[in-house]
């Protein structure tokens, strides 16, 4: 499904988010109460979910999160503010990261979960206004002294939210390779087509050397971007995808779709800077795929340590 929403660059379904992300997270752990009473929820649509990482002062760098958890009796009270939530408007499903002790670094952070409906300190704030993927709705989230059950803290202890999220990210990062990988794949076909039944000087554009040079490289980088990111799906359905390769999928696969939907665009002319066709709106919306999900210069890092 990520490849076929990619692919017709859909921004409007909340899927890539609430399905990929949300749920594999209450999945791998929630408890089992927990997961009864959420993920049959989720998968039939009467929860929305989104998960809240990102600070205004904190975007990659998740062990600086100021958002905090204290306990108090069964339950948390969480203070603290969170910006470019995807499906911050429609949630009723949020996973929050938040500080629960005074440990250094990642060692303080948790993951707990808050049902969002009438939920008291919990505030929706502005709607983000972006330059592209505007089916996607981006919001600013505030917690003051918000109350969420003690039990609904993921995993069996406090403080392990940093772990969890280097483990499930490597899914994350994949997921946004595989949508890169089909927008480049649906821009190669966008153009082609218009090269096909635009004319200049007598010609249509295809049979302009240029037009097929540029046609044919990209073709061949997006087919073999595809193949990079099968592989890596293999490699994940078999348990096998450590975080350096998933960080290659992102970082590439992004790249390459930007300089292809960009090189695509330069096809149609001023027709491409257009929002009535698919590839200017395309064009728009691959921009971010460099940056959410870990910025692609924080992946050219993770892959280094690597090395």
């Amino acid at each position: 499904m990520l490849r076929e929403q990619g692919y017709i660059a859909d921004d409007c379904w909340p899927y890539p988010v609430h399905s990929p992300i949300v749920a594999h997270y209450i999945n791998a752990y929630g408890s089992h109460e927990r997961k009864q009473r959420w993920l049959p929820k989720l998968a039939s649509g009467e929860f929305v979910g989104a998960i809240a990482m990102t600070e205004p002062g904190t975007g990659s760098d998740l062990q600086a999160v100021r958002t905090t958890a204290r306990r108090d009796g069964d339950h948390y009270v969480i203070n603290g503010a969170k910006t470019f939530i995807t499906n911050g408007t429609h949630c009723d499903l949020l996973i929050i990261v938040a500080r629960t002790s005074d440990a250094p670094g990642g060692k303080g952070l948790s993951l707990i979960v808050a049902e969002t409906r009438d939920l008291d300190g919990f505030e929706r704030g502005r709607v983000l206004q972006k330059i592209g993927a505007m089916g996607s709705d981006t919001r600013e989230l505030a917690f003051t002294d918000m109350r969420v059950p003690a039990e609904n803290l993921l995993g069996d202890q406090e403080g392990q939210g940093f772990m969890q999220l280097m483990q499930q990210l490597p899914q994350e990062r994949l997921c946004i390779g595989v949508q890169a990988s089909a927008a480049a794949e649906h821009a190669v076909d966008l153009a082609i087509a218009y090269a096909k039944e635009r004319t200049a000087f007598g010609r249509t554009l295809l049979e302009f050397q240029n037009t097929r040079f540029v046609l044919a490289e990209c073709r061949t980088e997006a087919l073999a971007l595809r193949t990079f990111v099968d592989h890596c799906i293999v490699e994940h359905v078999a348990g096998r995808l450590d975080g350096a390769t998933a960080s290659m999928a992102k970082y590439l696969a992004t790249d390459k779709e930007c300089e292809i939907v960009d090189r695509c665009l330069q096809i149609f002319g001023g027709y491409g800077y257009m929002t009535e066709y698919p590839i200017a709106r395309m064009y728009a919306a691959a921009r971010v795929q460099k940056i959410y999900g870990g910025t692609n210069e924080i992946m050219k890092e993770l892959i280094a340590r690597s090395l």
